[in-house]
């Protein structure tokens, strides 16, 4: 398969013959897709349309190994997590795709990566090997070529005189980072900034009460000076991001799409608006799972746009008996 043409989609029916070609694919290729979608009595043979493409759940790359067989990891992402959790593991077989698809899509919302100046503060994930946040900022901070980009972790008040003077200069810079690092922050300073994009990647990491988007937004946009905060919205297991610009509406690059699926029957989706567990589909993960139902809670709007709203517990989790495969 020609990959590249992950990266040309301009067209829904463009996405839904390669979602379907990809789909048969990876029934072919991964045993553990393969497994399950058998076990639903699914095959490549009696599924015709995207909508009847079944969705692995998240939690078998806590279990499985979930990759196309004869292929070997170039590298092994790992999610973060408490000390004794099950972590998942996400083998990834061509790194060049998920640095093309990060790439591009930061093209496709934001622009040249040559035209920013990229800062981070991601101290809990600098602080553990495996991670694909790390990884993708690490490599736009060195595609920016600017001077001045670069991650900063207890040296805030560096940080700080930096965003005054990338501001200042009418440049365009980034500053990427986990909400608690950026909500310490704006506890103890006040800034005014025109021309930088404050960027939250979410989480508390156990380091702070969880707040819901809007009133983490609220506190960063006073004590920064901004109209508003944006968001990325990506997890170890997939090989896309997306982003949203504003009030958490977040936004695919072409070959990603969201949907909906009931919160009681997990094989059935709901319609526009209605909240329920968030499906996935990233055609990029081809030699791991491009189908995938993670366990966070959002709705769906009919431009294709995306809320996030929050996260199952384990209680909520139905479906999942499947994990004994």
């Amino acid at each position: 398969m020609d990959i590249n043409r992950i990266f040309e989609i301009n067209t829904s029916s463009q996405f839904n013959k390669l979602a379907l070609e990809i789909f048969s694919f990876q029934y072919d290729n991964n045993p553990v897709y393969q497994k399950f979608c058998s076990y639903l009595g699914k095959t490549k043979f009696n599924v015709n349309a995207v909508e009847d493409i079944p969705y692995l759940p998240i939690e078998f790359f806590k279990s499985k190994k979930v990759l196309a067989k004869n292929q070997k990891p170039q590298i092994v992402f790992e999610s973060s997590g408490t000390t004794g959790q099950l972590l998942s593991k996400h083998y990834v077989a061509r790194l060049p795709i998920y640095e093309k698809s990060y790439l591009k899509t930061f093209e496709h919302f934001y622009g040249n990566i040559e035209d920013y100046c990229v800062l981070a503060l991601l101290p809990s994930y600098m602080d553990r090997e495996g991670s694909s946040l790390i990884y993708m900022v690490k490599d736009l901070i060195k595609k920016s070529g600017n001077p001045k980009s670069g991650f900063y972790l207890d040296n805030k008040v560096e940080l700080l005189e930096t965003l005054e003077i990338l501001d200042q200069s009418a440049g365009k810079a980034i500053l990427i980072g986990v909400s608690y690092a950026l909500l310490d922050i704006s506890e103890h300073h006040s800034l005014n900034l025109k021309n930088t994009i404050i960027m939250e990647t979410g989480g508390m990491k156990g380091r702070r009460t969880e707040l819901v988007r809007n009133e983490l937004h609220s506190i960063l946009k006073n004590s920064f000076g901004l109209d508003a905060v944006h968001s990325e919205y990506g997890m170890t297991e997939l090989l896309s991001q997306a982003y949203s610009k504003a009030d958490g509406i977040f936004k695919c690059p072409p070959w990603m799409s969201v949907a909906i699926r009931q919160t009681e029957d997990p094989m059935t989706t709901e319609p526009f608006g209605k909240v329920g567990g968030i499906n996935i589909i990233d055609l990029a993960n081809i030699y791991s799972c491009s189908f995938i139902a993670t366990q966070d809670l959002g709705r769906v709007y009919i431009d294709g746009s995306f809320e996030v709203l929050g996260r199952f517990d384990h209680s909520d989790i139905r479906g999942c008996n499947l994990m004994v495969l």
